[in-house]
């Protein structure tokens, strides 16, 4: 069976034109997603690539946008609190998973992309950003999207992949040549787009999963250690009434379906962790782990408020996924650290720029329950 076909569903005589249809869908997915995350660092030659070229990149794909985040620029900041039940007490001694313990949380939902002012499109990759605020000063950080998968294994993967997936001025799609010609040298991604593409996309932000796709490793208070990767899970009891949809019409829909949600009353996630056994790979997002695994529940994630990016929100936060408390470690993934620089480098480039309004206006702020 060829990569093509394990890719698209197509039959081996399915003709050239309907092919690249298939490629095209599926260039779709890949340029959705390709904005997820960013490589940084010295995986590729020396001098060849470095998070400076790599963020100028970017830049040259979606056009300048100053004071924008060069990745996931559209956004609107969140905030709330996180409630630990205690069962993440034995698996790591981080002191928000204890019982009854009320954590501070900021963040941001996002669409993937550089475009701030793009459009909302149901199928664009949907990210949820958080900080944690421990009372001990330390921080979590931690940036999810609403893929099972990432589609990419490695930085070099990642860099092709960008290239890939550039859009044709021509068409505004990708080249399916190119397409091709990674999927032929990367028969992982092929994989992983094919998860993507299959995965069910829900109405907005409130009914989404957001999967940390990275794994981890959770340090318990013995010093024990397992492999974790972890998920956002609504809650169903906090599910968005259908009257709150925004009109189709409305460039920022998603956006403001979600603040007016909002505005019915908080919209909670469970926190649940997914253990990795012994074989379970830590160093490629592109694979699931087996459906089987098991699951712990450590706590709820409560969203109370919304409101426009400007300053004192989360517009001047770095989501670095590498700023971790005691009790949770980076894994072996290659992509943390390449994340990590490359945000690094965007962060910096807006600190120095002036700061337009947000792309979202998402009206007044919206603020629920008290933290």
């Amino acid at each position: 069976m060829t990569l093509l076909h394990d890719l698209t569903g197509a039959p081996p005589g399915m003709t050239g034109g309907a092919l690249l249809l298939r490629l095209s869908a599926i260039g779709a997915v890949l340029a959705g997603t390709v904005g997820t995350f960013a490589y940084a660092g010295g995986w590729l030659a020396p001098g060849l690539v470095t998070p400076a070229r790599v963020v100028d990149r970017f830049e040259a794909v979606n056009g300048p946008h100053p004071g924008f985040r060069r990745n996931h620029a559209k956004g609107l900041c969140v905030a709330g609190r996180f409630s630990g039940n205690g069962a993440g007490v034995r698996l790591s001694k981080a002191g928000m998973f204890a019982a009854g313990r009320v954590t501070p949380v900021e963040g941001r939902v996002a669409l993937a992309g550089g475009q701030p002012y793009a459009a909302d499109a149901e199928a664009t990759v949907r990210s949820l950003a958080l900080r944690f605020q421990l009372p001990d000063g330390e921080e979590w950080r931690t940036g999810l999207n609403n893929i099972p998968v990432f589609p990419v294994r490695t930085p070099e993967a990642f860099y092709a992949q960008l290239l890939a997936a550039k859009p044709d001025p021509a068409t505004g799609k990708p080249d399916p040549e190119r397409l091709k010609a990674f999927f032929a040298a990367h028969p992982e991604s092929a994989t992983a787009a094919a998860l993507i593409k299959a995965r069910t996309v829900t109405a907005g932000f409130a009914d989404s999963t957001f999967w940390s796709l990275n794994a981890f490793r959770f340090v318990a208070a013995d010093g024990s250690t397992r492999p974790v990767r972890w998920a956002f899970v609504p809650d169903p009891a906090s599910a968005p009434k259908g009257a709150a949809d925004a009109a189709t019409t409305d460039r920022d829909a998603l956006f403001d379906a979600f603040v007016a949600q909002l505005a019915q009353g908080p919209r909670r996630w469970h926190l649940v962790v997914t253990l990795g056994q012994s074989g379970d790979p830590t160093d490629d997002a592109t694979r699931p782990w087996p459906a089987h695994r098991e699951t712990v529940d450590v706590g709820t994630l409560t969203l109370t408020a919304a409101m426009p990016e400007a300053a004192s929100t989360c517009r001047d936060i770095n989501f670095d996924p590498l700023v971790l408390p005691a009790g949770i470690a980076p894994s072996d993934d290659p992509l943390l650290s390449a994340r990590s620089a490359a945000y690094a480098q965007s962060f910096t480039r807006r600190a120095g720029e002036t700061k337009t309004p947000s792309a979202v206006a998402a009206g007044a702020p919206i603020h629920g329950a008290a933290l």
